[in-house]
């Protein structure tokens, strides 16, 4: 079907513009008809006036968290002072300042005037909109409670936020240090090493071991750069190519839970978001197997998304969540005490709730520490880097040195 821009004037006389998807011109004058319109132009758009409509190009920002707390807040807003949801959707398409998502507010906008409900509309932008977050809206329109789940929404993103920005300030200053590390690595084989080799050559003396690697490590890198840097695009790319396989992105999600120092960090923050989303949706009222299939998404973790996903066929089969969420091996005793008391007494949102806001402290204890663990490992590479340039070119210098004096 075709779409066509419409000029009408309501029955109160103010003028109204839109968008209408339709098989021809006649449809559109009766569907406005339909609603007490009276039609004064109707205009087809080409495809290539629909492509110059768009706003959106290749360097358009992409659509931030922070675009979708805010539309989630001003939508609680607007649904819980009793607009219309239509009226609510075209207004911040017309204020948001993300082009992108104007764009995809502008496309809601018309599949509501053409009948959608808003969770369908939203679920034809998945690229913008999760599962969960459509899945929150879909239970809120059926039970009437539309603002309330979207202010539900709105914490649970301000907390993810809120988490983004803390893991970005707490690996701010290692991966500082990383890069000038890597750019004095860089210019000591470059130019200073060769300084002292053409040195050390007119002598003539036999060098020391750890001089003659430091030389050999110059020469290479000199001689050699085109082919290490085309080795290191072909490595980066071969490494992103096997993460974005299913086999890959599982093997590395299984990992990050392991490493040294910040893999605890990452477990915490994946129990924190599974206990946040799951209480979420059973606050909503999703129903338990939906639920689970929704926060195997939210964790964001193919490695613990498939224990979820377990847990959920093993309720099918008529096992408690407490037992198949011991039998996953995936929860800490914290977690499994709170589903179990939550069971007992019919309150497991509340205390998925609780155990969310612990492992939220933790996080941000361990988030606000990481420097001063990190520190440590930091200053040794530097270290021995000093050690190295030390023993590598000092060493045979001071040979000399003592040489002359005898």
């Amino acid at each position: 079907m075709a779409q066509y821009s419409y000029k009408a004037r309501k029955t109160s006389g103010e003028l109204t513009t839109g968008v209408l998807e339709a098989p021809d011109s006649a449809m559109v004058a009766q569907i406005l008809a339909g609603r007490s319109f009276i039609p004064l132009e109707i205009i087809e758009f080409t495809p290539k006036q629909q492509k110059e409509k768009s706003l959106v190009n290749f360097f358009t920002p992409n659509i931030t968290l922070d675009d979708l707390v805010i539309f989630a807040r001003q939508m609680y807003s607007l649904a819980k002072s009793g607009i219309p949801i239509l009226r609510a959707v075209k207004g911040l398409a017309d204020t948001t300042g993300s082009k992108r998502m104007a764009e995809a507010l502008q496309d809601v906008a018309g599949q509501l005037e053409r009948g959608r409900s808003l969770s369908s509309a939203l679920n034809k932008h998945k690229h913008i909109f999760s599962r969960l977050f459509i899945s929150i809206v879909h239970v809120g329109e059926n039970t009437g409670k539309l603002d309330e789940a979207f202010l539900q929404l709105s914490f649970y993103l301000e907390r993810e936020q809120e988490t983004r920005k803390q893991i970005k300030a707490a690996t701010r200053y290692p991966l500082f240090v990383i890069f000038a590390v890597v750019i004095a690595m860089v210019i000591m084989n470059i130019v200073v090493i060769p300084i002292f080799a053409d040195m050390f050559s007119s002598l003539g003396a036999e060098l020391p071991l750890m001089t003659r690697i430091l030389l050999a490590t110059s020469h290479f890198f000199i001689t050699k750069w085109p082919y290490m840097l085309v080795s290191i695009i072909v490595l980066i790319w071969g490494i992103r190519r096997y993460l974005q396989t299913p086999q890959g992105e599982y093997k590395w999600d299984s990992i990050k839970l392991r490493l040294p120092i910040v893999g605890s960090i990452f477990e915490r923050t994946l129990l924190g978001r599974f206990s946040r989303s799951f209480s979420m949706m059973l606050v909503a009222g999703v129903p338990l197997t939906t639920a689970l299939n929704l926060v195997a998404e939210a964790v964001n973790n193919s490695f613990m998304a498939e224990r979820i996903i377990t847990m959920r066929k093993n309720i099918e089969k008529g096992e408690s969540l407490s037992r198949v969420a011991a039998s996953s091996k995936l929860f800490t005793p914290l977690v499994l005490q709170m589903i179990n008391v939550g069971e007992e007494t019919g309150r497991v949102d509340e205390l998925l709730t609780e155990a969310a806001e612990f492992y939220e402290r933790e996080v941000d204890y361990d988030l606000k520490s990481l420097t001063a663990k990190i520190e440590p490992i930091l200053i040794s590479i530097v270290a021995g880097m000093v050690l190295i340039l030390a023993l590598g070119i000092f060493t045979p210098m001071w040979d000399m040195m003592g040489a002359i004096k005898g």
